[in-house]
């Protein structure tokens, strides 16, 4: 199965102190980190604006003028601008740990299901899969920054996928964080 890639990427950085997508980790801007977990995949970027990233074959970008709506506002855009009939692979463009083996494993693992998602000890990670059955609920999600009422939704079949490593819950809220190694 393919699935279409969605990276959300309009953050205001406010706990980080400005435009945290830009900065370094290794060398390598946070956003490259995790658009080169989905260079084969179609990709849409859902990006403030200023952030620099730019079109390129294969990966379309959605501007998003209210960030501050949150995540679940960035989801609805993206939604809207791919065919209703792909599915979706939700990746955070501040989780730059995300390599492409564990969005491989999370679209292989999805089968029929409506959603998967990587889980440790119980609890779910990123990234998230939506099925197109899933996605006819996007529209109704309320402004947030969860994903969670979607990937928890009842009505929903779901297929979990066992991760022992730190990517899919790390993130880069604060400069500290990348120092920080997995």
């Amino acid at each position: 199965m393919i699935a279409h890639a969605v990276v959300l990427a309009a953050g205001t950085g406010s706990r980080f102190g400005g435009q945290k997508l830009r900065a370094l980790l290794d060398g390598t801007p946070l956003i490259d980190r995790v658009l080169d977990a989905t260079t084969h995949l179609p990709t849409t970027v859902v990006a403030a604006p200023g952030l620099g990233v730019e079109a390129a074959p294969g990966r379309s970008i959605v501007l998003n003028p209210s960030p501050e709506r949150g995540m679940a506002h960035s989801l609805r855009l993206a939604d809207a601008a791919i065919d209703p009939s792909e599915s979706l692979l939700v990746l955070l463009a501040d989780m730059p740990w995300i390599a492409p083996a564990i969005v491989d494993a999370v679209v292989a693992a999805a089968g029929d299901a409506d959603v998967c998602y990587p889980i440790r000890n119980g609890i779910g990670g990123h990234p998230v899969f939506f099925s197109p059955r899933a996605r006819a609920k996007i529209a109704a999600l309320p402004d947030g920054d969860s994903l969670r009422t979607l990937r928890d939704d009842p009505a929903l079949t779901r297929v979990t996928v066992p991760i022992d490593g730190d990517a899919p819950y790390r993130d880069v809220d604060r400069p500290g964080d990348l120092t920080i190694t997995p």
